[in-house]
């Protein structure tokens, strides 16, 4: 069926966090129309909450070595990424070259952070192990009774609040048009392929192809085809230091945790795991658990002043690993959902994937068949 000559738009987005945002410029980069509709204001979903971490290496796992192989890729193109960003926005997206610190509290933890250090050095991973006195001259404030630290100087942070802004510039000046308060309620499609989308309001918008970008939400739109996708809870802190930056300067990570530094006294502490479904209530348990946690690694935290508590929703798949590329189940249909923990890192080569077969050219980059819809065959609505 050839593309509706009706169609008020080359591509309709939805979802306006940074996946979707980051979609949308490149696609306006790349000649096309683009229209990108979020339900609430652009980035308010898990883009809020999210503490940016760019951590491939800390996040590595032996049984997802596709999903690594992604990160590492999308880690390399930051650099380049918020250069261009930057340019293109007249805004700072917020990325930070800090690197990391994974810290170990006791002997349990210790022997576990040996065995982390013995997979990524199998995995060729750039990381190296400090003892306690080696990992206190990086960062003063840890506390002395820290067993065991691994350096990781590739893993890297953005400030996803910033991103979005940048994003949302960058992409307004490229031509997109940007929709909030505009909850899309179905995928319009006739004989196998997309026409564009329904709001909530009535209202149709043709389109030649659609992204589903909607994060935890994009299981709540008619006419998708169904993925397994579910929201995974994040509490989360973000810190303020009275003193002034300088505290610690690498993101730390801990059994439990992380803390985000950005450079200007403030940190990002977080995050709880939890199945509630769509809940993001803030609990005193989760909050005190991230205090008293981050507190036994950095004792100067618990002089820190609260500025916000919040919660969000990671959209995670069984296999952990994003959604990517065309639906094979409708034509102009483009996937780009589930990131879970990793959204802020895999945004440049989301873009660039998506964009790729939004072109029609994804013979030049291909999605690999991992982050398919099709792996998970088909999903009872």
């Amino acid at each position: 069926m050839p593309q509706d000559p009706t169609a008020t738009t080359d591509v309709a987005v939805i979802g306006g966090g940074v996946i979707g945002l980051a979609i949308a410029w490149r696609a306006a980069q790349r000649g096309q129309s683009v229209c990108v509709f979020e339900r609430s204001e652009l980035g308010a979903g898990a883009s809020h909450v999210a503490a940016g971490m760019l951590a491939p290496v800390t996040e590595a796992d032996a049984g997802e070595l596709a999903l690594l192989q992604l990160g590492l890729r999308s880690a390399a193109a930051w650099p380049q990424f918020a250069v261009q960003l930057a340019d293109a926005a007249g805004a700072d997206p917020g990325f930070r070259r800090s690197g990391a610190l994974v810290v170990a509290r006791d002997r349990d933890e210790a022997e576990a952070l040996d065995r982390e250090l013995a997979v990524r050095l199998d995995l060729g991973l750039a990381v190296q192990r400090l003892l306690p006195s080696a990992a206190r001259r990086l960062e003063p404030a840890l506390a002395p009774t820290v067993r065991l630290a691994l350096d990781v100087p590739g893993d890297h942070s953005a400030d996803p609040r910033s991103l979005v802004l940048a994003l949302a510039e960058a992409a307004r000046r490229a031509g997109v048009t940007l929709r909030t308060g505009a909850r899309v309620a179905r995928l319009e499609h006739r004989a196998g392929r997309v026409t564009g989308v329904a709001l909530a309001g009535g209202e149709v918008v043709r389109a030649h192809r659609v992204v589903a970008a909607a994060g935890a939400w994009s299981g709540a739109i008619d006419g998708l085809p169904r993925i397994p996708l579910r929201p995974v809870k994040g509490q989360i802190l973000r810190l303020r230091d009275p003193a002034g930056p300088g505290l610690t300067r690498r993101i730390l990570r801990f059994e439990g945790g992380y803390l985000v530094p950005r450079g200007d006294g403030r940190y990002v502490l977080g995050a709880t795991m939890e199945e509630r479904g769509f809940d993001t209530t803030v609990t005193a348990g989760g909050l005190y658990a991230l205090l008293r946690d981050a507190g036994e690694i950095v004792p100067g935290v618990h002089e820190m002043v609260i500025e916000e508590m919040s919660a969000g929703l990671r959209p995670a798949t069984p296999d952990n690993a994003p959604v990517l590329g065309p639906s094979e189940e409708l034509a102009g249909l483009h996937w780009a959902a589930g990131h879970h923990r990793n959204g802020i890192l895999l945004a440049p080569v989301t873009a660039e994937l998506v964009v790729a077969g939004l072109q029609g050219d994804a013979g030049l980059q291909p999605v690999p068949p991992t982050f398919a819809a099709a792996r998970f065959g088909k999903v009872p609505a």
